[in-house]
């Protein structure tokens, strides 16, 4: 019998074009999600705004229901990408090699056009927060390599459930 922890996780989607039902990274996530055992917390798209992201990714910082976030666009370099800039302030600490690991992932893939990825990823509240590039693939190779494993409560050496849950 699996001990497997399963963990609510929300889905922000940012897009200036995107709607609900356009939105193929956010419903691969979805998708991604509910295949590993989680739940869907919650699920909002968003204008590439700075403060409706934090006004969103906030209140669910502040919801003890929700352990983990993944947001999905807006890591780019175009004028209006601005997730990192949006996001980052609401850090408590950064997990520092999840950019890295990556680029490092999507080199192997895209090659040097990673480059143009500033996807990030922190904690605030007890909360992990994914910052990932908006197109499918990236979040699927996200997921795959680096999301799935850190939030799944068997994976070893060791995950990101205990800080999530308070069981450390």
């Amino acid at each position: 019998m699996s001990s497997a922890v399963s963990l609510n996780i929300a889905v922000l989607t940012i897009s200036d074009t995107r709607t609900t039902d356009t939105d193929t990274s956010g419903a691969y996530l979805i998708e991604a999600v509910e295949t590993a055992g989680h739940k869907l917390a919650a699920r909002d798209l968003v204008k590439d705004d700075i403060y409706a992201q934090r006004a969103i990714v906030s209140a669910w910082i502040a919801d003890p229901a929700i352990h983990a976030i993944l947001v999905t666009g807006g890591t780019g370099f175009t004028h209006r990408d601005s997730t990192p800039e949006a996001l980052s302030v609401l850090f408590d600490k950064t997990v520092d090699g999840f950019g890295e690991l990556f680029r490092h992932l999507s080199y192997q893939e895209i090659g040097t056009s990673t480059i143009q990825s500033r996807a990030i990823a922190g904690f605030a509240n007890r909360t992990a927060i994914f910052c990932l590039p908006g197109s499918t693939g990236a979040c699927r190779t996200a997921w795959e390599g680096i999301v799935r494993s850190q939030l799944d409560s068997e994976y070893r050496p060791c995950n990101f459930v205990k800080h999530l849950t308070g069981e450390l």
